[in-house]
């Protein structure tokens, strides 16, 4: 699997949970589609096949992930 640049990588997280935070889905379609990309382009970067599990992901490929954060452990 490719793995994204750490700092490549921060800024797909850091756009696309600001245009969340901002509830950018609502607006018009050049921001709707700039979050599909962004979630498409995290979704590749990490191997996942939806948003959330990319987020999750991302973060744990990023330097300074918490080894003991089990986020990613099923039950």
């Amino acid at each position: 699997m490719l793995m994204a640049h750490p700092v490549v990588l921060r800024k797909l997280v850091e756009e696309y949970e600001t245009l969340a935070a901002l509830h950018a889905e609502e607006g018009g379609p050049e921001v709707r589609q700039r979050m599909t990309d962004l979630a498409y382009t995290l979704c590749v970067s990490t191997g996942t096949r939806d948003v959330d599990s990319a987020l999750v992901a991302a973060r744990h490929q990023l330097p300074g992930a918490r080894v003991e954060d089990d986020s990613l452990l099923t039950a």
